[in-house]
């Protein structure tokens, strides 16, 4: 039987838990790294030796100039987007980028997508805005599903293209009149598919047999995606989720690896919690504590800017990402925000109508659900400077091994800071 070595990293909150200083720690010696899912709407921060960048849509192995960066089958790509974070980080890091490749099934953001995700939130209520960064994912995604979405291989093939784009801008143009916007042009929509063609047209590829081959000969790949399990487009609080599947199930079928495969699934969770975006989020303070887990751990979207919302750690939903994705290590991030903190709490149940779950719920019932919390005495200490298990305080082992039992899921690497050596390795 062949041995494998397909690392998955996911999220097991609502996203933005510190994933890229986690898979930037584990790319750091991947072969190949696979971004799965998702477009540019949601970010992982970066911290190495060449700065502090945000990435959007690059995978985080671009700094490593042996591994190959795969931007896979299950994203949707704007490629302006991207030719900007490239060329930034080209500036910024000093590096030549050319160990990028984006599969050629891979669906393209137009401009048209963007046009109608910004028009289409508009138009809802503040109760019912999904909180999409207006960026096209959603538009774009739909676009795939109703076989109407135009694939970086079509770019590629000038005649396919113009008569993909016969078909889908009638019905656009359509779309963007009702909401009262500027339509396009078929010449405008080839020129720039033109451009990209250019631009990117060589690091445009049919993935599938590389990565295959990777596969069976037990070479190291990393999986990573964005968002976490609670903006899941089938498991989580839809309808305000992604488009898309940000779990290991999504990584398989956006990367084209089969399950079997993937032989290390890292969960990543903040010993903390926070969101962006509308929904449920049971655990969401709204007093000085939520403040000050924002001021200091920082909490603004990285591709937005947006301030995150904040609240105390959620073990029934971290217990039930961790039993959907498989994981079979937890990477705990930012400790040390809670340095300061007398008391610490964790939602350990739910009470709903008068009703106590220990599980996570469908959306409707999320909503009208009120946390009980168990409450934890805090370290009061600094704990930036540690880097074995031994040198956390008592209180912060604590917490970590409570933290271990509810989510029956071992605490594998503990983040006390940004830095790539600020990471406990139990």
């Amino acid at each position: 039987m062949a041995s494998y070595n397909v690392n998955a990293v996911v999220g097991v909150q609502w996203g933005d838990e510190g994933k890229g200083r986690i898979v930037d720690y584990l790319a750091s010696d991947a072969e190949i790294v696979i971004r799965f899912q998702g477009g540019d709407n949601a970010g992982h921060t970066v911290i190495n030796d060449k700065g502090k960048f945000g990435l959007h849509i690059l995978p985080s192995g671009i700094f490593n100039p042996e591994t190959m960066n795969i931007v896979g089958a299950g994203t949707v790509v704007n490629f302006d987007r991207m030719k900007d974070e490239m060329d930034n980080i080209k500036k910024t890091a000093g590096i030549t980028i050319d160990n990028v490749f984006i599969d050629e099934r891979a669906h393209i953001i137009m401009p048209y997508h963007m046009a109608l995700d910004g028009a289409e939130e508009g138009k809802r209520s503040e109760k019912e805005k999904i909180g999409t960064t207006k960026r096209g994912i959603g538009p774009c995604y739909s676009d795939k599903a109703a076989r109407m979405g135009i694939r970086a291989a079509d770019i590629m093939d000038e005649e396919r293209l113009e008569a993909r784009l016969r078909l889908i801008l009638p019905k656009k143009n359509r779309d963007l009149e009702y909401y009262g916007l500027d339509t396009v042009t078929l010449e405008d929509m080839l020129a720039l598919c033109a451009r990209w063609r250019a631009e990117f047209g060589d690091h445009i590829i049919d993935t599938q047999p590389i990565v295959r081959d990777a596969v069976e000969e037990g070479k190291k790949i990393l999986l990573e995606g964005q968002l976490g399990i609670m903006r899941d487009n089938d498991w989580g609080i839809y309808p305000y989720t992604t488009s898309s599947n940000p779990t290991v199930a999504g990584a398989c079928n956006g990367a084209g690896i089969p399950p079997r495969a993937i032989s290390k699934v890292v969960g990543v969770a903040k010993a903390y919690s926070t969101s962006v975006g509308g929904g449920p989020y049971m655990t969401e303070l709204f007093d000085d504590d939520g403040k000050r887990l924002r001021d200091i751990g920082g909490e603004y979207g990285v591709t937005t800017g947006r301030p995150r919302r904040c609240g105390w750690f959620d073990a029934v939903a971290a217990d039930y990402a961790c039993y959907m994705n498989g994981v079979t290590d937890i990477a705990l991030t930012k400790l040390d925000v809670l340095d300061t903190f007398k008391t610490i709490k964790v939602g350990v149940g739910y009470m709903i109508d008068g009703e106590y779950y220990r599980h996570l719920p469908e959306t409707r019932l999320q909503e009208r659900a009120k946390p009980i919390y168990q409450e934890f005495e805090g370290w009061m200490s600094d704990t930036t400077g540690c880097r074995t298990w031994d040198e956390l305080p008592e209180k912060a082992r604590e917490y970590i091994l409570a933290l271990e039992k509810l989510m029956n899921t071992r605490i594998t690497y503990v983040s006390v800071g940004p830095e790539r050596n600020q990471l406990i390795i139990r």
